[in-house]
C-alpha cells in the first residue's frame, strides 16, 4: 500500500526511539472518517500524515503568535479534502525539492521539532513557580505538528505563497535542521531554554 499511491513507508526509518512509539504507517487511508475519536489512545492506530491534515484544519488562532495575528475565521475547519490536496501537492514539492520520499522528510522534520522538555506551573503554600518537566512521546509528536502546521499557516496567511508550498518548505527547513528559517526549531529551542532556566 502506497499513500496517495506514490509514497512507499516500508524503507521510512525513525530514528528517535521515543516518537517510534506513537508515529503510525498502518495505513494508507488519509481519511478514517473519525472512527479513532471516542477510544482511548485512539489517535495512535491513524497515519501520521492523517495527523497532519487534521491539524491544519484548526484555521487561525485569533491571537497574536509570535508577533503575528493570524485570523482565517474558520474557512479550513471541517475542509478535510481541502486539506488531503493542500498536503498531497506539499509532498510532490518536496520529492521535487528534497529529491527524497516526502514521508521520510516529514519524520526527519517531526524529529527535529519535537521538545524533549517543557515547563509546568507548581502551586505550593500559595506560591506559584515553574519547574521544568519531561514531555511524553504522544505529546512531543503533537507539539511537533503543531508547530509546522502553524507555520506553514502563517507563512500562507494573507501572501502570495499557497499553503501547500509554505508546507513543503516548513517540513524541507525542519528536516535539515535550518535553525535561520525553521519556525519550528526555534519554538523547540525556546520551550527548551525556559525549561532548562527552571531547573
Amino acid at each position: 500500500m502506497k499513500l496517495f499511491g506514490k509514497y512507499g513507508t516500508e524503507d521510512v526509518e525513525i530514528k528517535d526511539l521515543s516518537l517510534r512509539t506513537v508515529v503510525y504507517f498502518g495505513s494508507a487511508s488519509v481519511h478514517t472518517f473519525g472512527r479513532h475519536q471516542k477510544r482511548q489512545h485512539g489517535k495512535f492506530k491513524i497515519n501520521i500524515v492523517e495527523r497532519l491534515v487534521n491539524k491544519l484544519m484548526r484555521g487561525g488562532t485569533g491571537e497574536k503568535t509570535s508577533g503575528k495575528v493570524i485570523r482565517t475565521k474558520g474557512r479550513l475547519q471541517g475542509k478535510k479534502m481541502q486539506m488531503i490536496n493542500v498536503v498531497e501537492h506539499a509532498f510532490e514539492l518536496i520529492q521535487k525539492k528534497a529529491n527524497a520520499n516526502p514521508i521520510q522528510v516529514l519524520v526527519k522534520a517531526l524529529e527535529n521539532s519535537a521538545p524533549r522538555e517543557d515547563v509546568t506551573r507548581v502551586s505550593h503554600g500559595g506560591v506559584s513557580y515553574q519547574i521544568a518537566v519531561d514531555v511524553s512521546a504522544t505529546r512531543r509528536l503533537d507539539m511537533a505538528l503543531r508547530n509546522i502546521t502553524l507555520s506553514a499557516l502563517m507563512r500562507a496567511f494573507n501572501k502570495p505563497t499557497s499553503l501547500s508550498e509554505s508546507l513543503a518548505d516548513e517540513i524541507i527547513y525542519t528536516a535539515n535542521g535550518d535553525l535561520q528559517n525553521s519556525y519550528s526549531i526555534k519554538k523547540r529551542d525556546e520551550l527548551e531554554r525556559m525549561a532548562r532556566s527552571a531547573k
